[in-house]
Order: structure tokens, then sequence, then C-alpha cells
């Protein structure tokens, strides 16, 4: 007996919802400038875990300007210091995700409801490795238009440029959007916070516990504390173990900006959460 393949359901896309999900970062930055004109219905939106850095909020409202269109923000129904009690202070991580999913996977979903969209992606011709937010939602379809057209970094690069916008303030010590005590940070990335952000840094200090009954640490990276890593000798131990590696990349690397290496080290479809740091 001949098994028949599931008919794929078909969608009209001119009675779709268009939308492209934000993150602050340059990727989806880029794909919400490249699309501008070629979707004039888009929908702009950014997922707010009320937990971002002022640069990303600051980098948003200038994109504003330049979309001419106001990008609406989506909040969780609960916050994450609600949820981090809910979860006895157990810290997410890369092998458990939940503020991804509930800052940012559930709100983006229930503010699409059952409507049939069309969800605009901004990974690149040149990341193979990065799967991104794909919801198995039968009513979200999903466009990757770099991969699509063959758009690599440095279109990207270009896009940003050409339009004057750059890229956020961020990535001088960052290379990333999302929480300011995302565990997907590289100890250099931490230090960048503990210099840049001093405040913030401490706070995320405070996330950090110890079990009471196991004595195990809760840290946001694995086997030392933010205290730990915030002291002057192991800054500058991280500081000196980073120009090593940098040193040792390709020529090409040598003299450039933190963005890039860190897109080099980065690399690897653990490197984040892509529906954040897009």
């Amino acid at each position: 007996m001949t098994v028949k393949k599931p008919i794929q359901p078909s969608f009209d896309e001119k009675s779709c919802r268009h939308i492209l999900s934000l993150s602050g970062g340059k990727d989806s930055t880029a794909l919400a400038l490249y699309m501008r004109d070629r979707v004039p219905n888009l929908e702009y939106v950014f997922c707010d875990t009320e937990k971002e850095l002022k640069e990303t909020y600051n980098y948003l409202e200038k994109l504003e300007v330049h979309l001419g269109k106001a990008i609406q923000r989506i909040r969780p129904d609960i916050g994450f210091d609600d949820l981090l009690e809910q979860r006895r202070n157990f810290l997410p991580s890369p092998q458990v995700r939940w503020c991804t999913e509930y800052l940012k996977i559930r709100p983006f979903e229930r503010f699409i409801g059952t409507d049939q969209v069309v969800m605009y992606v901004g990974i690149r011709a040149d990341e193979p490795h990065r799967k991104g937010y794909i919801s198995t939602k039968p009513n979200i379809h999903a466009r990757l238009p770099f991969v699509e057209d063959g758009l690599r970094l440095k279109d990207v690069m270009r896009i940003l440029e050409d339009s004057k916008l750059g890229i956020p303030e961020y990535y001088k010590w960052r290379s990333r959007s999302g929480c300011f005590f995302c565990f997907y940070q590289q100890r250099r990335e931490w230090v960048g916070l503990l210099e840049t952000h001093p405040g913030l840094f401490k706070k995320a200090m405070k996330y950090e516990r110890k079990d009471p009954v196991t004595g195990e640490m809760y840290t946001w990276v694995q086997g030392e504390s933010l205290s730990e890593l915030a002291d002057p000798k192991r800054v500058a131990q991280i500081k000196a173990d980073y120009e090593k590696r940098r040193a040792s990349e390709p020529s090409v690397l040598k003299e450039a900006s933190l963005l890039s290496v860190f897109e080099m080290q980065c690399s690897g479809e653990r490197a984040g959460c892509v529906i954040c740091h897009l």
C-alpha cells in the first residue's frame, strides 16, 4: 500500500501578517532595513525581557526613526525575578534555557495567536550552524531573506553603515544582544559588563546563590562566581588570556573589532539563543 505524504497547508502571503522580531542586534536590525521597502505592511516587534542593556533600548529608538514605524514591545506575563523565585533560584543555563521560553518565545507566540504569519528571521548565508527560532506552530511560516539572497556578514555591516545607523554601542565590549546577565557571555564579556555597567554587574552577582542543603553554587559562569571573576587579578588574567587568543588568530583578525573576534570564537550552535541574539 502506498502511503501518501501529508498535504502541506497552503497559505496566501498577501493575506498573512508579516512580522520581523528584533533582538537589538546587528543581524535583525540589518534585516529590518533590508525588508523595509520590500514588505510595506511589515510589523516590527521586540520581545522585552525588561532586563536588557540601555544601549539596546537606545538602538531600537534610533531604528524606529530609520524605519518610520514604531516597534511594538512584547512583554511577558511574568517577569524574570518571579520566574526565578518559582524555580527556587535555579539560574537558567545553556542546558536549561527557561528564560528564553518564558520571556521570549511564549510572549511572541501569544502575540501572534492563531493568525497566519510570515516570520522573517535574520540568519545569514554564512551561518549554516545557526538554526534560529523557527516555530513549529503551523500558522507561522519562516522566511530567511539573507539566506535566500546570499547575504553574509560583510553585507550586513554594509547595510548598517549605508543607513548611518551603525552597530549598537555594546558591541565595543559584547558580542550579543539580550539580557545583561546572559549566561552565554564569555568571561571577557563579563569583564566588559563590570567595567561598563558596574551596577548591572552587581545585580547579576546578587542572582547567584548557594544551595543551603547541598552547598551547590548557582553561578552564571560555570565553575566561577562573579565575585571571583571581579577580583582585579582575575580580571587582568582574563584580559591577558583574551589577548593571547586574539594574537593566535589568523592575521586578518588581529586588527579586527571585538565584534569580529567574538563572532569567530562564538561560532557554533550553542553560541546563543537566536531569538535573543540575532
